[in-house]
Order: C-alpha cells, then structure tokens, then sequence
C-alpha cells in the first residue's frame, strides 16, 4: 500500500503498522525470540517483547534491512568487511527515542552515544564480519561500528570509542 492517497481505513491500517519512510514495521521483532537472545534493549521504546525490553536473537536483526560496507579500522591491520542492521533501524524497530544510547558488552563495559550519530552517520549493529558470523572471541556476537573511510571526522578516537564490540544491551535515554 502506498503512503499516497488512501481511505479512512486505509490511513488507520498505516497508523498502525507505520508507513514513515523511516518506521520499521514492528509486528515480525515482537514476537518472542526463538533463538538465543543476543540484544536486549530498553529505557525510552515504545514497543517491547519481554517486561519493559525488546529481545533480539539473530533472525530477528537478521530481518532488519542489512548494510554492508568495509572500513579500515584501527584494531586491524587490513580493512574488514561488516554487516548488519543500521543502528536507526534497530532504534526504530523499538520505537525508541532520547538523546542518546548507552550500549552495553559482555564484560560490562559501557559508552554513551549520542542518538544524532545513529542518524548522520551510517552506524551499523554487525552481526557478521567478512561474511561470518561474529563468535564471542572475535568480537561478537554484535558490534557497533562506524563506518570510518566514508567521512575523514569518523577517523578519531571520540567515533573509535563509540565503536563497541561484544555489544549485548541497549538503553535509550
């Protein structure tokens, strides 16, 4: 259906679904998961899952429109190859607002990042690396990067630092 010209009922259908060139259709990510859960995301989203948080195993990301694109980064020493859903996507998929994002890894270590980046830049949430999945010991199962080759200010530790690896929450704030 397009967002152009549409009955009453047809305008309450989109309502509910979303028809924003931007809204991700939500009724897919809030099922229960079904695989292991990889994502939790919480604090100001509009749509949850599980209590007051969005879960996300794989095949729910994976349902996400993937981007890819390769950047030299600097823990590697050739440039690498990464894919997943863009960071707005994810937010979006949650209907989550706020002025930032605390993301969270494994060992606990955590990095605010402003909602402005998700938005300017193409930030992705990869779940594969050079086309494989992202095992735990190299950096997975989920990291957000930065696509530092597309603009010379991505070179630098403030966007580098951002850069989260072995990524397992998401707070909007």
């Amino acid at each position: 259906m397009s967002c152009h010209r549409r009955t009453g009922l047809q305008i309450l259908a989109g309502l509910l679904v979303g028809c924003l060139p931007w809204s991700v259709s939500p009724a897919w990510a809030f099922d229960a998961p079904t695989g292991k859960v990889i994502l939790k995301v919480s604090g100001h989203i509009g749509v949850t899952n599980v209590g007051k948080e969005a879960h996300f195993d794989l095949a729910m990301l994976q349902k996400l429109p993937a981007h890819t694109f390769t950047t030299l980064t600097p823990w590697d020493h050739q440039p690498t190859k990464f894919t997943g859903p863009l960071l707005r996507d994810v937010i979006a998929a949650v209907k989550g607002v706020g002025a930032s994002v605390q993301a969270t890894a494994l060992n606990d270590y955590k990095i605010r990042i402003p909602l402005s980046d998700a938005h300017t830049h193409d930030v992705v949430v990869a779940y594969a690396i050079n086309d494989q999945p992202i095992s735990i010991r190299t950096k997975g199962p989920l990291f957000v990067i930065y696509p530092f080759d597309s603009k010379p200010e991505l070179k630098s530790n403030v966007y580098y630092e951002r850069s989260i690896w072995q990524l397992k929450a998401l707070d909007l704030q």
